[in-house]
């Protein structure tokens, strides 16, 4: 059985809720047709152009995807505790329908899709998340933030290419046949990317920070103090350098980039005790609605974005700036919200969490 949406833990779902701006935040940009210049973010114009860009490098971009994965870690463990020895196969089932919905979503709409990719980590390490020692999962964790460092070195740079070539196609076949090749490397450089996070948030799990955050706010107020202050240091060489305001030279663009990206790593930690301080005095309840429908919006945010802007569809990316842009992810988030607010009154779940209910569990409910 899968569990009620009123015995839900608060902090898991209010993080999911605040992550999805985050997602459209850092997803946006990759639609828009501007120059590109470093992590796919348009070669800024205007002085809010580089303010912008500065910001959501330092709060955003590489933050939003790793507090995604230590939330999926997070929930394996939790699903465990319900499901008791058919954890693991119900875990590796949920995963491959993820894998499923997520290449529609990567080859239809939208190939930086990472559902898929945490599906896939789903089926390959439902056994150790739900029976692996602490020491198997401090392991994991190790290596994933040693795959993270390696992988981020070659994003500082030089910038030129653009990171989805499929947005600047103007013909509908070859940018559904350019999503392809999108899609499945970017859910292999997904998975390795965040495999550390998924095993981190199953250490986390197993010791229940998030479930009853009141308990651990002393050690929460620590990682999210700590975790957001490093996320935004480690971010800001890269983002002056995409703002074009610092040029960090050949010899140190391997740094630059390795140290985005352990900031990413410490601003999911961060943000993820963030939600439990806010969890343990009153969460909104608006929040709280979008996060228990997270795959629903996270995959709507995709439809309007896709309808928009890539040069496919309406294009609007080839008129739109970097701060617009983000305007543009507010907004959508936002109506997302009052959405999500007013379906929680009515006590539906999202679609796309009803159809994924009904592949792994057989039911909706």
């Amino acid at each position: 059985m899968s569990l009620p949406l009123s015995a839900r833990a608060v902090a898991p779902d209010l993080a999911r809720g605040a992550m999805l701006l985050l997602i459209a935040l850092a997803n946006v940009h990759l639609f828009l047709l501007g120059t590109p210049g470093l992590r796919g973010y348009p070669v800024p114009t205007d002085l809010a152009d580089r303010i912008v860009t500065v910001a959501q490098l330092a709060l955003v971009d590489g933050r939003a995807y790793p507090l995604f994965a230590l939330l999926v870690g997070y929930g394996a463990v939790q699903s465990a505790r319900r499901h008791g020895d058919r954890a693991v196969p119900l875990l590796r089932r949920r995963g491959l329908w993820m894998v499923v919905i997520g290449a529609v979503h990567g080859l239809v709409l939208f190939p930086g899709d990472i559902v898929a990719a945490y599906g896939l980590l789903l089926v390959v390490l439902a056994g150790v998340l739900v029976r692996g020692s602490t020491v198997t999962l401090g392991t994991v964790t190790a290596l994933g933030a040693v795959l993270t460092l390696l992988l981020g070195s070659g994003s500082g740079g030089p910038a030129g290419a653009r990171t989805l070539p499929s947005v600047a196609e103007p013909a509908v076949g070859r940018a559904l046949f350019l999503h392809v090749g999108e899609w499945v490397g970017g859910v292999i450089g997904s998975a390795l990317l965040t495999v550390g996070m998924v095993a981190l948030g199953a250490l986390a799990a197993r010791h229940r920070l998030l479930d009853d955050p009141a308990r651990h706010r002393p050690l929460l107020r620590r990682a999210a103090l700590l975790g957001l202050t490093f996320a935004v240091l480690a971010g800001l060489p890269l983002g002056l350098a995409a703002a074009g305001w610092w040029a960090p030279g050949a010899a140190f663009a391997p740094a630059v980039g390795a140290l985005h990206a352990l900031g990413g790593l410490a601003g999911g930690i961060g943000y993820a005790a963030l939600a439990g301080l806010v969890a343990a005095r009153r969460a909104p309840t608006a929040l709280l609605a979008t996060g228990r429908r997270s795959l629903s919006c996270y995959l709507a945010q995709s439809v309007v974005f896709t309808a928009l802007l890539p040069a496919w569809t309406l294009g609007l990316g080839a008129v739109l700036s970097v701060w617009q842009a983000a305007l543009l992810a507010v907004g959508v988030w936002s109506a997302e919200v009052a959405v999500c607010a007013v379906a929680d009154r009515a006590g539906g779940r999202g679609p796309a969490e009803v159809l994924l209910r009904r592949l792994t569990y057989g039911q909706a409910r």
